[in-house]
Protein backbone atom coordinates (compact mmCIF):
# COMPACT_ATOMS: atom_id res chain seq x y z
CA UNK A 1 0.00 0.00 0.00
CA UNK A 2 1.44 3.32 -0.94
CA UNK A 3 1.75 6.48 0.87
CA UNK A 4 -1.85 8.47 0.68
CA UNK A 5 -1.00 11.64 2.10
CA UNK A 6 -2.20 13.82 -0.73
CA UNK A 7 -0.57 17.23 0.97
CA UNK A 8 1.87 18.37 -2.31
CA UNK A 9 3.98 21.27 -2.26
CA UNK A 10 2.26 24.46 -3.92
CA UNK A 11 3.30 25.65 -7.17
CA UNK A 12 4.04 29.31 -5.52
CA UNK A 13 6.84 27.56 -2.99
CA UNK A 14 8.41 25.21 -6.20
CA UNK A 15 11.41 25.87 -6.94
CA UNK A 16 12.82 26.30 -10.26
CA UNK A 17 16.60 25.07 -10.15
CA UNK A 18 17.30 24.04 -6.35
CA UNK A 19 16.53 20.22 -5.57
CA UNK A 20 13.41 19.89 -3.23
CA UNK A 21 11.25 17.12 -2.38
CA UNK A 22 7.90 16.84 -4.41
CA UNK A 23 5.83 15.65 -1.61
CA UNK A 24 4.17 17.51 1.49
CA UNK A 25 6.52 18.50 4.58
CA UNK A 26 9.38 16.34 5.98
CA UNK A 27 11.94 16.95 8.29
CA UNK A 28 14.71 15.64 8.21
CA UNK A 29 15.35 15.91 4.79
CA UNK A 30 19.42 15.00 4.80
CA UNK A 31 20.70 14.09 1.78
CA UNK A 32 22.47 11.01 1.94
CA UNK A 33 24.05 8.02 -0.37
CA UNK A 34 25.67 9.60 -3.17
CA UNK A 35 27.58 8.24 -6.26
CA UNK A 36 28.50 8.69 -9.84
CA UNK A 37 27.76 5.08 -11.69
CA UNK A 38 27.81 4.59 -15.24
CA UNK A 39 27.35 8.44 -16.29
CA UNK A 40 24.50 8.57 -13.42
CA UNK A 41 24.44 10.67 -10.26
CA UNK A 42 22.47 9.08 -7.72
CA UNK A 43 21.75 10.78 -5.10
CA UNK A 44 19.14 9.51 -1.50
CA UNK A 45 17.60 12.18 1.21
CA UNK A 46 15.48 10.92 4.35
CA UNK A 47 11.63 11.28 3.87
CA UNK A 48 9.34 10.58 6.79
CA UNK A 49 6.08 8.96 6.54
CA UNK A 50 4.21 6.49 7.91
CA UNK A 51 4.59 2.62 8.13
CA UNK A 52 2.61 0.33 10.38
CA UNK A 53 0.77 3.40 11.70
CA UNK A 54 3.91 4.67 13.29
CA UNK A 55 6.26 7.60 11.93
CA UNK A 56 9.13 6.25 10.39
CA UNK A 57 11.96 6.99 7.45
CA UNK A 58 13.05 6.29 4.49
CA UNK A 59 15.86 7.38 1.86
CA UNK A 60 13.73 8.42 -1.47
CA UNK A 61 15.82 8.04 -4.81
CA UNK A 62 16.96 10.50 -7.18
CA UNK A 63 19.28 10.44 -10.23
CA UNK A 64 20.44 12.85 -12.60
CA UNK A 65 22.80 13.16 -15.78
CA UNK A 66 24.78 16.73 -14.76
CA UNK A 67 23.35 17.40 -10.49
CA UNK A 68 20.72 19.93 -11.91
CA UNK A 69 17.98 17.99 -13.79
CA UNK A 70 16.54 15.26 -11.18
CA UNK A 71 13.88 12.05 -11.70
CA UNK A 72 12.96 10.42 -8.88
CA UNK A 73 12.94 6.77 -8.44
CA UNK A 74 11.22 3.90 -6.70
CA UNK A 75 12.13 4.18 -3.17
CA UNK A 76 13.81 0.86 -2.57
CA UNK A 77 15.48 1.69 0.53
CA UNK A 78 12.25 1.93 3.27
CA UNK A 79 10.57 0.15 5.98
CA UNK A 80 9.09 -2.24 4.11
CA UNK A 81 12.38 -3.59 2.94
CA UNK A 82 15.30 -3.22 5.73
CA UNK A 83 12.63 -3.50 8.71
CA UNK A 84 13.61 -0.51 10.51
CA UNK A 85 13.36 3.28 9.74
CA UNK A 86 16.52 5.27 8.24
CA UNK A 87 18.79 7.92 9.26
CA UNK A 88 21.71 9.50 8.19
CA UNK A 89 24.66 7.57 6.41
CA UNK A 90 26.77 7.38 3.92
CA UNK A 91 27.46 5.61 0.40
CA UNK A 92 30.83 3.86 -0.18
CA UNK A 93 32.18 1.27 -3.04
CA UNK A 94 33.12 -2.16 -1.55
CA UNK A 95 36.40 -4.07 -3.09
CA UNK A 96 34.71 -5.44 -5.06
CA UNK A 97 33.13 -1.99 -6.81
CA UNK A 98 29.92 -2.58 -5.53
CA UNK A 99 27.85 0.30 -4.27
CA UNK A 100 27.28 0.33 -0.67
CA UNK A 101 25.14 2.41 2.15
CA UNK A 102 26.31 2.94 5.86
CA UNK A 103 23.00 4.16 7.79
CA UNK A 104 21.58 4.33 11.08
CA UNK A 105 18.75 1.84 11.57
CA UNK A 106 16.20 3.20 13.94
CA UNK A 107 15.27 -0.51 15.62
CA UNK A 108 15.44 -1.56 19.43
CA UNK A 109 17.98 -0.55 20.27
CA UNK A 110 19.47 1.58 17.68
CA UNK A 111 22.50 0.11 14.97
CA UNK A 112 24.10 0.87 12.10
CA UNK A 113 23.54 -1.28 8.80
CA UNK A 114 24.68 -1.96 5.87
CA UNK A 115 23.25 -2.43 2.79
CA UNK A 116 24.96 -3.42 -0.64
CA UNK A 117 23.15 -2.80 -4.16
CA UNK A 118 22.79 -5.57 -6.40
CA UNK A 119 23.27 -3.55 -9.32
CA UNK A 120 24.79 0.09 -10.71
CA UNK A 121 21.06 1.70 -10.94
CA UNK A 122 20.64 0.48 -7.25
CA UNK A 123 16.90 -0.56 -8.17
CA UNK A 124 17.88 -3.75 -5.95
CA UNK A 125 19.52 -4.23 -2.60
CA UNK A 126 21.37 -7.32 -0.76
CA UNK A 127 19.48 -7.34 2.69
CA UNK A 128 20.67 -4.82 4.83
CA UNK A 129 22.18 -6.26 8.09
CA UNK A 130 23.80 -4.99 11.43
CA UNK A 131 27.44 -4.23 12.13
CA UNK A 132 28.66 -5.16 15.58
CA UNK A 133 31.65 -4.27 16.46
CA UNK A 134 33.96 -6.10 18.52
CA UNK A 135 36.20 -4.69 21.77
CA UNK A 136 36.30 -0.97 22.72
CA UNK A 137 37.82 1.24 25.23
CA UNK A 138 37.22 -0.73 28.82
CA UNK A 139 37.39 -3.73 26.61
CA UNK A 140 33.23 -4.07 26.84
CA UNK A 141 31.92 -4.02 23.12
CA UNK A 142 30.13 -0.56 21.65
CA UNK A 143 28.23 -0.30 18.90
CA UNK A 144 28.11 2.23 16.35
CA UNK A 145 24.53 4.00 16.53
CA UNK A 146 24.54 6.88 15.48
CA UNK A 147 25.11 8.60 11.77
CA UNK A 148 28.01 6.36 10.64
CA UNK A 149 30.02 6.82 7.80
CA UNK A 150 32.51 4.36 6.47
CA UNK A 151 35.31 4.35 4.27
CA UNK A 152 38.00 2.26 2.60
CA UNK A 153 42.17 2.36 2.75
CA UNK A 154 42.96 -0.40 0.28
CA UNK A 155 42.21 -3.63 1.96
CA UNK A 156 40.77 -2.48 4.80
CA UNK A 157 37.02 -0.89 5.66
CA UNK A 158 36.96 1.63 8.27
CA UNK A 159 33.86 2.92 9.74
CA UNK A 160 33.03 5.48 12.83
CA UNK A 161 29.70 7.19 14.07
CA UNK A 162 28.33 10.27 16.11
CA UNK A 163 28.95 9.03 19.18
CA UNK A 164 31.23 10.52 22.11
CA UNK A 165 34.79 10.26 21.27
CA UNK A 166 33.65 9.04 17.81
CA UNK A 167 34.65 5.67 17.86
CA UNK A 168 36.40 4.12 14.87
CA UNK A 169 36.40 0.48 14.33
CA UNK A 170 37.70 -1.62 10.87
CA UNK A 171 36.79 -4.48 9.08
CA UNK A 172 38.70 -6.15 6.31
CA UNK A 173 34.91 -8.10 5.15
CA UNK A 174 32.37 -5.76 5.61
CA UNK A 175 31.10 -8.71 8.20
CA UNK A 176 33.55 -8.66 10.73
CA UNK A 177 34.35 -5.44 12.68
CA UNK A 178 37.06 -4.88 15.71
CA UNK A 179 37.41 -1.55 17.64
CA UNK A 180 40.19 0.43 16.63
CA UNK A 181 40.40 3.49 19.01
CA UNK A 182 38.80 7.23 18.96
CA UNK A 183 38.51 8.47 15.20
CA UNK A 184 40.20 11.83 15.60
CA UNK A 185 43.66 12.65 17.81
CA UNK A 186 42.25 15.66 18.84
CA UNK A 187 39.83 18.29 17.93
CA UNK A 188 40.65 22.39 17.09
CA UNK A 189 40.58 24.95 19.23
CA UNK A 190 37.32 26.94 17.95
CA UNK A 191 34.82 23.63 18.44
CA UNK A 192 33.12 24.19 21.87
CA UNK A 193 32.98 21.10 24.11
CA UNK A 194 29.02 20.01 23.16
CA UNK A 195 29.83 20.23 19.41
CA UNK A 196 28.82 16.66 18.24
CA UNK A 197 30.46 15.36 14.76
CA UNK A 198 26.82 14.15 12.68
CA UNK A 199 26.34 13.59 9.06
CA UNK A 200 30.18 13.22 8.48
CA UNK A 201 31.38 12.23 5.08
CA UNK A 202 35.59 11.66 5.52
CA UNK A 203 37.56 11.71 2.27
CA UNK A 204 40.86 11.95 0.27
CA UNK A 205 41.35 15.53 -0.62
CA UNK A 206 43.78 17.09 -2.62
CA UNK A 207 46.90 16.33 -1.02
CA UNK A 208 45.16 16.15 2.62
CA UNK A 209 41.91 14.24 3.66
CA UNK A 210 38.29 16.24 4.25
CA UNK A 211 35.69 15.59 7.43
CA UNK A 212 32.59 17.07 6.19
CA UNK A 213 30.06 17.26 8.96
CA UNK A 214 27.54 18.99 11.78
CA UNK A 215 27.45 20.02 15.02
CA UNK A 216 23.72 19.58 16.03
CA UNK A 217 23.32 22.89 17.27
CA UNK A 218 25.72 25.24 14.78
CA UNK A 219 25.23 23.46 11.58
CA UNK A 220 27.75 22.44 8.51
CA UNK A 221 31.41 22.37 9.41
CA UNK A 222 34.35 20.92 7.97
CA UNK A 223 38.10 19.72 8.86
CA UNK A 224 41.34 19.29 6.99
CA UNK A 225 43.86 17.58 7.83
CA UNK A 226 45.65 14.22 7.21
CA UNK A 227 45.34 10.27 7.90
CA UNK A 228 48.03 8.77 10.53
CA UNK A 229 48.28 5.36 8.72
CA UNK A 230 50.11 4.07 11.64
CA UNK A 231 47.88 5.21 14.29
CA UNK A 232 44.98 4.56 11.88
CA UNK A 233 43.26 8.34 13.07
CA UNK A 234 42.26 11.34 11.77
CA UNK A 235 44.49 14.09 12.35
CA UNK A 236 42.71 17.47 11.93
CA UNK A 237 44.86 21.19 10.99
CA UNK A 238 41.91 23.06 9.67
CA UNK A 239 38.09 23.40 11.00
CA UNK A 240 35.91 25.68 9.17
CA UNK A 241 32.25 26.61 9.63
CA UNK A 242 29.46 26.42 6.12
CA UNK A 243 26.34 27.88 8.36
CA UNK A 244 25.88 31.44 10.04
CA UNK A 245 23.33 32.39 12.58
CA UNK A 246 21.40 35.38 12.18
CA UNK A 247 20.15 37.63 14.83
CA UNK A 248 16.83 36.06 15.41
CA UNK A 249 18.31 32.91 15.98
CA UNK A 250 18.97 32.28 19.87
CA UNK A 251 22.45 31.97 21.39
CA UNK A 252 21.61 30.27 24.63
CA UNK A 253 19.49 27.87 22.95
CA UNK A 254 21.64 27.19 19.57
CA UNK A 255 19.61 25.28 17.13
CA UNK A 256 20.38 27.44 13.56
CA UNK A 257 20.70 25.29 11.02
CA UNK A 258 20.19 26.98 7.32
CA UNK A 259 22.93 25.52 6.32
CA UNK A 260 22.42 21.56 7.93
CA UNK A 261 23.32 18.32 7.11
CA UNK A 262 25.37 17.79 4.28
CA UNK A 263 26.38 14.74 1.58
CA UNK A 264 29.05 14.86 -1.38
CA UNK A 265 30.17 13.16 -4.60
CA UNK A 266 33.12 12.87 -6.71
CA UNK A 267 32.17 13.33 -10.23
CA UNK A 268 33.61 12.03 -13.15
CA UNK A 269 35.88 13.88 -13.85
CA UNK A 270 37.45 14.27 -10.23
CA UNK A 271 35.21 17.67 -8.52
CA UNK A 272 34.46 17.28 -4.84
CA UNK A 273 30.84 18.36 -5.06
CA UNK A 274 28.43 18.73 -1.77
CA UNK A 275 24.74 20.00 -1.22
CA UNK A 276 23.14 20.28 2.18
CA UNK A 277 19.69 20.32 3.86
CA UNK A 278 18.56 24.01 4.61
CA UNK A 279 16.64 23.90 7.47
CA UNK A 280 16.20 27.03 9.57
CA UNK A 281 15.47 29.49 6.82
CA UNK A 282 12.16 30.19 7.16
CA UNK A 283 8.88 28.65 8.74
CA UNK A 284 7.00 28.45 5.33
CA UNK A 285 10.08 26.07 3.76
CA UNK A 286 11.84 24.73 6.81
CA UNK A 287 9.85 21.36 6.23
CA UNK A 288 9.68 21.28 2.28
CA UNK A 289 13.61 18.93 2.17
CA UNK A 290 15.26 21.62 0.19
CA UNK A 291 18.96 20.96 -0.85
CA UNK A 292 21.23 23.82 -1.26
CA UNK A 293 22.78 24.77 -4.87
CA UNK A 294 25.61 22.18 -5.34
CA UNK A 295 29.44 23.39 -4.52
CA UNK A 296 32.07 22.60 -5.72
CA UNK A 297 35.00 22.03 -3.26
CA UNK A 298 38.30 22.19 -3.69
CA UNK A 299 42.01 24.25 -2.53
CA UNK A 300 43.14 26.95 -2.95
CA UNK A 301 47.10 27.79 -3.55
CA UNK A 302 47.23 28.74 -0.03
CA UNK A 303 45.73 25.65 1.04
CA UNK A 304 42.40 27.07 2.08
CA UNK A 305 38.83 26.00 0.96
CA UNK A 306 37.42 26.75 -2.54
CA UNK A 307 33.99 27.30 -2.70
CA UNK A 308 32.45 27.79 -6.17
CA UNK A 309 28.81 26.93 -7.29
CA UNK A 310 28.34 23.84 -9.60
CA UNK A 311 29.92 24.77 -13.30
CA UNK A 312 27.04 22.98 -14.90
CA UNK A 313 24.42 25.83 -13.70
CA UNK A 314 26.51 28.26 -16.56
CA UNK A 315 24.16 25.53 -18.82
CA UNK A 316 21.35 27.15 -17.83
CA UNK A 317 22.34 30.83 -18.66
CA UNK A 318 20.52 32.91 -21.73
CA UNK A 319 19.48 36.19 -22.13
CA UNK A 320 22.35 37.80 -21.05
CA UNK A 321 22.66 41.50 -20.24
CA UNK A 322 26.49 42.77 -19.62
CA UNK A 323 27.27 45.91 -17.80
CA UNK A 324 30.52 47.63 -18.31
CA UNK A 325 32.31 50.21 -16.04
CA UNK A 326 29.52 51.02 -13.59
CA UNK A 327 29.94 53.76 -11.50
CA UNK A 328 28.15 54.54 -7.75
CA UNK A 329 27.92 58.29 -7.50
CA UNK A 330 26.81 59.85 -4.21
CA UNK A 331 23.83 62.83 -5.42
CA UNK A 332 24.67 64.13 -1.58
CA UNK A 333 26.58 67.38 -0.59
CA UNK A 334 26.81 65.96 3.16
CA UNK A 335 29.87 64.44 4.06
CA UNK A 336 28.85 61.04 5.13
CA UNK A 337 26.35 59.89 2.56
CA UNK A 338 25.26 56.71 0.70
CA UNK A 339 23.31 56.07 -2.27
CA UNK A 340 22.19 53.13 -5.24
CA UNK A 341 22.37 52.98 -8.92
CA UNK A 342 19.49 51.18 -10.69
CA UNK A 343 21.29 48.90 -12.96
CA UNK A 344 18.44 46.76 -14.39
CA UNK A 345 14.69 45.72 -13.91
CA UNK A 346 14.95 41.85 -13.86
CA UNK A 347 11.64 40.24 -15.27
CA UNK A 348 12.50 36.66 -13.99
CA UNK A 349 12.67 34.80 -10.86
CA UNK A 350 15.59 32.25 -11.79
CA UNK A 351 18.49 34.54 -12.66
CA UNK A 352 22.53 34.92 -11.76
CA UNK A 353 24.57 38.19 -11.42
CA UNK A 354 27.53 38.13 -11.43
CA UNK A 355 29.98 41.25 -10.70
CA UNK A 356 33.84 41.91 -11.34
CA UNK A 357 35.75 44.84 -9.42
CA UNK A 358 39.67 45.33 -9.23
CA UNK A 359 40.57 45.19 -6.02
CA UNK A 360 41.47 48.51 -5.49
CA UNK A 361 38.27 49.75 -6.23
CA UNK A 362 36.93 47.58 -3.81
CA UNK A 363 39.05 47.88 -1.14
CA UNK A 364 37.89 49.27 2.05
CA UNK A 365 34.60 50.23 0.40
CA UNK A 366 31.19 49.62 2.22
CA UNK A 367 28.83 48.49 -0.70
CA UNK A 368 26.48 45.68 -1.76
CA UNK A 369 23.90 45.44 -4.36
CA UNK A 370 19.96 45.88 -3.71
CA UNK A 371 17.59 42.88 -5.23
CA UNK A 372 13.71 42.80 -5.26
CA UNK A 373 14.44 46.78 -4.98
CA UNK A 374 11.67 49.84 -5.94
CA UNK A 375 10.73 53.29 -5.19
CA UNK A 376 8.38 51.35 -2.10
CA UNK A 377 11.32 48.71 -1.18
CA UNK A 378 14.89 48.46 -0.42
CA UNK A 379 14.24 45.08 -0.82
CA UNK A 380 17.19 42.45 -0.56
CA UNK A 381 20.89 43.97 0.56
CA UNK A 382 23.74 41.80 -0.22
CA UNK A 383 26.50 44.35 1.47
CA UNK A 384 30.50 43.80 1.46
CA UNK A 385 31.23 45.09 5.34
CA UNK A 386 35.11 46.42 5.69
CA UNK A 387 34.09 47.66 9.26
CA UNK A 388 33.19 44.41 10.55
CA UNK A 389 35.04 41.75 8.26
CA UNK A 390 32.21 40.08 6.59
CA UNK A 391 29.49 39.71 3.90
CA UNK A 392 25.35 40.81 4.61
CA UNK A 393 22.93 38.94 2.87
CA UNK A 394 19.47 39.94 4.20
CA UNK A 395 20.37 39.11 7.96
CA UNK A 396 22.73 36.32 7.48
CA UNK A 397 26.29 37.70 8.11
CA UNK A 398 29.12 35.39 7.14
CA UNK A 399 33.36 36.18 7.28
CA UNK A 400 34.83 38.08 4.24
CA UNK A 401 37.20 40.67 3.47
CA UNK A 402 38.75 42.06 0.56
CA UNK A 403 41.37 43.21 2.45
CA UNK A 404 41.98 39.14 2.59
CA UNK A 405 42.47 38.71 -0.40
CA UNK A 406 45.58 37.88 -2.35
CA UNK A 407 47.85 40.27 -3.99
CA UNK A 408 46.40 40.72 -7.66
CA UNK A 409 42.76 39.19 -6.75
CA UNK A 410 39.78 41.16 -7.75
CA UNK A 411 36.30 40.88 -6.24
CA UNK A 412 34.74 37.99 -7.74
CA UNK A 413 30.25 37.60 -6.64
CA UNK A 414 28.09 35.61 -7.76
CA UNK A 415 24.42 35.64 -6.56
CA UNK A 416 21.88 33.00 -7.65
CA UNK A 417 18.04 33.99 -6.97
CA UNK A 418 15.64 30.73 -7.03
CA UNK A 419 12.30 32.92 -6.05
CA UNK A 420 12.67 33.34 -2.68
CA UNK A 421 15.83 31.45 -2.23
CA UNK A 422 19.44 33.63 -2.94
CA UNK A 423 22.88 32.62 -2.38
CA UNK A 424 26.19 33.86 -2.76
CA UNK A 425 29.53 33.00 -3.57
CA UNK A 426 32.55 35.50 -3.59
CA UNK A 427 35.92 34.44 -4.58
CA UNK A 428 35.66 31.23 -3.62
CA UNK A 429 36.74 31.98 0.04
CA UNK A 430 32.63 32.36 1.44
CA UNK A 431 29.26 31.24 0.17
CA UNK A 432 26.16 31.88 2.31
CA UNK A 433 22.56 31.89 1.35
CA UNK A 434 19.24 33.06 2.95
CA UNK A 435 15.26 33.06 2.30
CA UNK A 436 13.38 36.45 1.19
CA UNK A 437 9.68 34.92 1.17
CA UNK A 438 8.65 38.30 0.61
CA UNK A 439 10.04 38.85 -3.24
CA UNK A 440 6.82 38.51 -4.91
CA UNK A 441 5.67 41.30 -3.08
CA UNK A 442 8.58 44.10 -3.72
CA UNK A 443 10.11 45.29 -6.80
CA UNK A 444 11.78 43.55 -9.71
CA UNK A 445 15.06 46.06 -9.91
CA UNK A 446 18.52 45.21 -9.36
CA UNK A 447 20.46 48.11 -7.53
CA UNK A 448 24.23 48.86 -6.64
CA UNK A 449 24.57 50.05 -3.33
CA UNK A 450 27.72 52.18 -1.50
CA UNK A 451 28.37 54.50 1.04
CA UNK A 452 30.58 57.58 0.88
CA UNK A 453 33.17 59.17 3.41
CA UNK A 454 34.93 62.52 3.17
CA UNK A 455 36.37 62.05 -0.44
CA UNK A 456 32.57 61.16 -2.11
CA UNK A 457 34.65 59.46 -4.79
CA UNK A 458 32.92 57.54 -7.01
CA UNK A 459 32.50 53.38 -6.41
CA UNK A 460 33.40 51.32 -9.90
CA UNK A 461 31.90 48.39 -11.20
CA UNK A 462 34.38 46.74 -13.18
CA UNK A 463 31.74 44.76 -15.42
CA UNK A 464 28.24 43.19 -14.17
CA UNK A 465 26.25 40.26 -15.35
CA UNK A 466 22.81 39.21 -15.68
CA UNK A 467 21.67 35.85 -16.94
CA UNK A 468 18.23 34.47 -17.13
CA UNK A 469 18.15 30.83 -16.03
CA UNK A 470 16.37 27.74 -17.16
CA UNK A 471 14.32 25.64 -15.14
CA UNK A 472 15.34 22.11 -14.41
CA UNK A 473 12.25 21.41 -12.08
CA UNK A 474 10.63 19.19 -14.83
CA UNK A 475 11.55 16.32 -12.86
CA UNK A 476 9.74 17.42 -9.53
CA UNK A 477 6.30 18.15 -11.32
CA UNK A 478 5.94 14.71 -12.42
CA UNK A 479 7.10 13.01 -9.55
CA UNK A 480 4.35 15.30 -7.59
CA UNK A 481 2.03 13.92 -9.56
CA UNK A 482 3.45 10.34 -10.19
CA UNK A 483 4.23 10.02 -6.70
CA UNK A 484 6.49 7.51 -7.84
CA UNK A 485 8.80 7.90 -4.70
CA UNK A 486 5.94 7.19 -2.38
CA UNK A 487 6.97 4.18 -0.26
CA UNK A 488 4.31 1.78 1.37
CA UNK A 489 2.60 2.44 4.35
CA UNK A 490 2.05 -1.14 5.99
Amino acid sequence: MKHTDKEIVSDALALNYHLMHPGGDSAPGDPNVAFYLDGVYHLHYILRHLWQDKTSYSFVHVTSPDMIHWEWQPTKLQPSFTATGMFSGTGFITAEGKPAAIYAGLADPNQTYIAVAKDNQLSEWEKPYPIQPKGGPDGKDIPLIHDPDCFRIDDTYYAYSAADDVPLCKSTDLINWIYVGPFMKHDMPDVAIGEDLSCAHFYPFGNQWMLLCISHMIGCRYYLGDWDAKNEQFVPHIHGRMNWRRPGQSLTDPTYRDFFAPESVLTADGRRVMWSWLTTLDPEINLKSIQSLPRELSLHEDGSLNIQPLRELETLRHDEQIFNNLEVTSSDDLRISSDDLHIADIETDAFEVRVSMERAAADRRRFGFRLFADENSEGLLVLIRPETGTVCIGETEAPFSVANLPDGEDLDLRIFVDKYLVEVFINGRQAALTAHMTYKDEGKSLKAYAFFGRDNNPTRIKKLEIWKLKPTNQGFFEAKENRIWAPEVN
